[in-house]
């Protein structure tokens, strides 16, 4: 048999786990509708849905191919039992959570991450059936290690009162970060002022010089220009 293509490029082997049922005799419009409510579950959620939906305690909702189906108990507009259908996709479910067994996952956090059917070729029936196509099926589901909302959100939560917890253990670090903030303030509060000073001196500066070379000059105006004194005579041998 030729290896399957699965078509869930992002697969890691060491964190996924996968499997896949080939040629199954089930129909691929119901299968499609249960796919789609398993998807992106918890797996031990999806096969108790599964469970109850063998047993007829649970309809499954029919979203796409709804022509000629009634309205079932609850908040659905309409479905149905596939019990068959249910029952194949349960068994594939289970051998993908053995596959992630042997690789140590932790089946209670394994959640279904990709699940897909496909329509396989279907081969002529014979008999007194004959002239009729069979119906077949492939179905591919991908498993990998999915934390709940929930754990996340207490996490976090005690992240923050651990922090908050070690703030409160070193008061000497509290000061230190108080003291730093307020020389921050006191820098910047006093920058404007030295610059503003700054500012006058250099205006200060210039106007004193200004004054200096209005001074200088006035005086050379007022001063009166002397000549020297010509030599009489030739000049002396």
């Amino acid at each position: 048999m030729a290896d399957y293509k699965y078509s869930f490029p992002a697969y890691n082997s060491e964190s996924m786990a996968r499997a896949v049922g080939r040629d199954l005799p089930i129909s691929t419009k119901q299968a499609i509708e249960v796919c789609n409510s398993i998807r992106k579950k918890n797996l031990l959620k999806a096969k108790a849905m599964l469970e109850n939906v063998i047993k007829k305690k649970q309809p499954i909702e029919f979203r796409r191919f709804t022509n000629g189906l009634g309205h079932r108990k609850g908040n659905l507009t309409s479905g149905r039992y596939p019990i068959k259908t249910s029952g194949n996709i349960l068994t594939i479910l289970n051998s993908a959570e053995v596959n992630g067994q042997q690789k140590g996952l932790n089946t209670s956090k394994l959640s279904i991450i990709h699940v897909a059917a496909k329509k396989a070729s279907g081969p002529m029936r014979f008999g007194r059936h004959r002239g009729r196509q069979a119906k077949r099926t492939h179905i591919e589901v991908v498993l990998g290690e999915v934390e709940d909302s929930k754990a996340r959100k207490g996490s976090t939560v005690q992240d923050k009162e651990t922090k908050a917890d070690k703030q409160k253990k070193n008061p000497e670090k509290e000061k230190a970060q108080e003291k730093a903030a307020e020389d921050k303030k006191e820098e910047v509060t006093q920058k404007p002022a030295k610059e503003e000073n700054q500012k006058k001196d250099g205006d200060k500066k210039d106007a004193q010089s200004r004054s200096s070379e209005k001074e200088d000059k006035s005086k050379e105006k007022t001063e009166p220009k002397t000549s020297k004194p010509e030599s009489k005579g030739g000049e002396k041998k």
